[in-house]
């Protein structure tokens, strides 16, 4: 058990001299540090964390009231206790509207200033507890979008994680289907500005005279039609976030405006002679080329250093190859659940094939793969060929045998045997493993005594293949 901490603030030495006495020889591990004066209690407040303060109203430098407002501010967790020998109902009434967990009046005796200390030091670590289960659940709740276990993946989210608790901006880049706007989303929702607004901003989708009113705003009467005043997007966000995604697509007219609004943190309603200051934090997303625009002169340098000041990219499905069992999982008792229907299954063959496609889609393709599959898929098990008439023909997975064993002669190249075997024996590892693991529900050390090899050469097989048994365990989604 860890040590607790405790701050007593009176301007009487007796009295803090007194009371860390008592309190040290009747409560165990608890260190108490004492101030004769509000500053330095700030001061402490600044340099290291408590778990509760004991503050006297009447001090000559700040009174208690004042100080606890201050502290709170600083940690609005912090248990606080009022200490006073000028009780009364109005000061008592004040001191718990400005956030004290409890009053209690001088003189007192050892016993009551021991039980005011106890239920103190309890409520502050039930206050701590319920913050750290709800930031639990805030995150198990933005990441829930995230399906892997690759060390990709988890790179990816532990970056994602240290990116959300700081306030910079941020530029989330990379492909179609990579689940860009999901981890601009997450990034809101693991920052402190979660409890404010995420304005989500689809640029392309606004006409180009229409979204510099959009973002910043605009006054009655600024151009035809303003037949009221309109705050604008990044008042709606203030205190929170704005996403803006397709960053690439703003004109470069709005792009100045913006940039404007970066530097200074203000924005000026068109129709307006007052600028307003705002608090918002920037979440730009783009599947574009910026570095090349900006050579065009489609888009302004100094805006893409303003927003690249942190980068987010999610990895390409190939990436997170290992994952593929697990999202195919995910996606289609998803979909069976949307549908109604019973459960379905993806064969090992199936999952196999699948984990050898390119994807240029990324996962938003093998969503919609999955959703197909299901959808016309007559029996509970899809299989090989259920996936062949989704799937075009100039992206098909490979036959699971070798293309070049049913072409006919002098159609297709005969590889060196060296190559056609490890290409053979790299599909049928691939296609065991999977099976295998599916039938143990990812239980390695089971999946080795079955197959008769030992758990680290089935390790070893598994690490070959790029696959997880994490990804066939069971889950809840």
């Amino acid at each position: 058990m860890s040590f607790e901490r405790l701050l007593i603030v009176d301007d009487e030495e007796d009295m803090l001299t007194g009371l860390q006495r008592t309190i040290e020889r009747n409560i165990a591990r608890l260190e108490v540090v004492t101030s004769t004066r509000a500053s330095e209690a700030l001061r402490l407040m600044a340099e290291q964390s408590f778990d509760l303060a004991l503050l006297d109203v009447m001090m000559p430098e700040m009174n208690g009231i004042a100080l606890l407002e201050k502290l709170r501010a600083k940690d609005p967790e912090l248990s606080v206790v009022m200490m006073t020998a000028f009780a009364s109902i109005d000061l008592a009434v004040d001191a718990i509207k400005k956030g004290a967990y409890d009053f209690i009046t001088k003189p007192f005796d050892k016993d009551t200033i021991l039980r005011v200390i106890h239920k103190g030091l309890e409520r502050n670590r039930l206050v701590r507890e319920n913050v750290t289960l709800k930031e639990q659940v805030c995150q198990k709740k933005a990441f829930a979008s995230f399906i892997g276990q690759t060390p990709a993946m988890t790179q990816f989210c532990e970056r994602l994680k240290t990116v959300a608790l700081s306030d910079y901006t941020v530029l989330v880049r990379g492909e179609s289907g990579t689940g860009k706007e999901l981890a601009a989303q997450a990034v809101h929702r693991l920052s402190r500005r979660r409890n404010r607004p995420l304005i989500m901003v689809n640029c392309p989708a606004i006409p180009e005279h229409l979204l510099e009113s959009e973002l910043f705003g605009h006054k009655r009467g600024a151009f035809t039609g303003a037949e009221r005043d309109y705050p604008g997007l990044f008042v709606e966000a203030d205190g929170g976030s704005l996403c803006l995604d397709e960053i690439g697509d703003i004109p470069v007219s709005v792009q100045t405006k913006l940039l404007r609004v970066l530097q200074e943190q203000e924005i000026k309603p068109l129709g307006d002679t007052r600028t307003r200051r705002i608090n918002v934090r920037i979440i730009a997303i783009t599947n574009q080329d910026l570095e090349k625009k900006i050579i065009d002169r489609s888009f302004r340098e100094d805006l893409f250093y303003r927003l690249n000041v942190v980068t987010l990219t999610p990895p390409r499905l190939f990436q997170i190859r290992g994952d593929i069992p697990l999202l195919v999982d995910h996606f289609c008792r998803q979909v069976c659940c949307e549908l109604g229907i019973g459960g379905k299954h993806f064969s090992a063959e199936a999952i196999t094939a699948l984990m050898g496609r390119a994807w240029p889609g990324n996962v938003r393709e093998l969503q919609n793969i999955v959703r197909q599959a299901v959808l016309f898929s007559v029996d509970s098990v899809i299989s090989t060929s259920d996936l062949g008439a989704l799937i075009p023909s100039e992206n098909r997975f490979p036959d699971e045998t070798a293309s070049w064993l049913s072409a006919p002669a002098g159609n297709e190249r005969v590889p060196a045997y060296k190559e056609a075997k490890e290409d053979l024996l790299q599909k049928f590892m691939s296609q065991y493993v999977v099976r295998l693991l599916q039938d143990t529900g990812g239980n390695v050390s089971r999946a080795a005594e079955i197959s008769g090899l030992t758990r680290a050469a089935l390790q070893k097989i598994m690490r070959r293949t790029a696959i997880q048994a994490n990804s066939f365990r069971h889950h809840d989604f």
